[in-house]
């Protein structure tokens, strides 16, 4: 895992390219970010990163970190991003017009705990539907 294992996200690709670049990705792009990639990056790496960011120092980088792991923040989906991304500048999804396109779920294959995360919340909501209508 780690970063070339992002570069195959064209999305990710693309927020790792401005990141080189030193842009400002925007609030909701490193949420994104940070998101999905504590899932491939270690924590140094991530937030190493993040800092690339012309509005986000080290002390601002770490603390997103830190929430996204202590929250154990799942990967955003296509429907999240997009969302985010209307509310900001930079465009996190590079092609929002392709349906295929900025599903990190789609695009990477995802760590078997995130899988079994989203398994787990599906069957708590499934089980809360039927105790709901009983």
């Amino acid at each position: 895992m780690g970063v070339n294992e992002l570069r195959r996200s064209p999305m990710m690709s693309h927020l790792l390219e401005a990141l080189d670049r030193g842009e400002d990705i925007g609030h909701y792009g490193r949420l994104a970010f940070a998101m999905i990639g504590h899932r491939f990056l270690e924590r140094d790496e991530l937030v190493a990163w993040l800092t690339k960011d012309r509005d986000c120092d080290e002390q601002k980088a770490k603390a997103l970190v830190q929430q996204v792991e202590s929250r154990e923040y799942n990967p955003p989906g296509r429907e999240r991003i997009l969302e985010w991304q209307a509310q900001q500048e930079f465009p996190i999804c590079p092609t929002p017009e392709d349906p295929n396109a900025c599903n990190p779920y789609r695009e990477l294959e995802m760590p078997e705990e995130v899988l079994e995360d989203i398994e787990e919340y599906r069957e708590q909501q499934f089980e809360a539907v039927e105790a709901a209508t009983r």
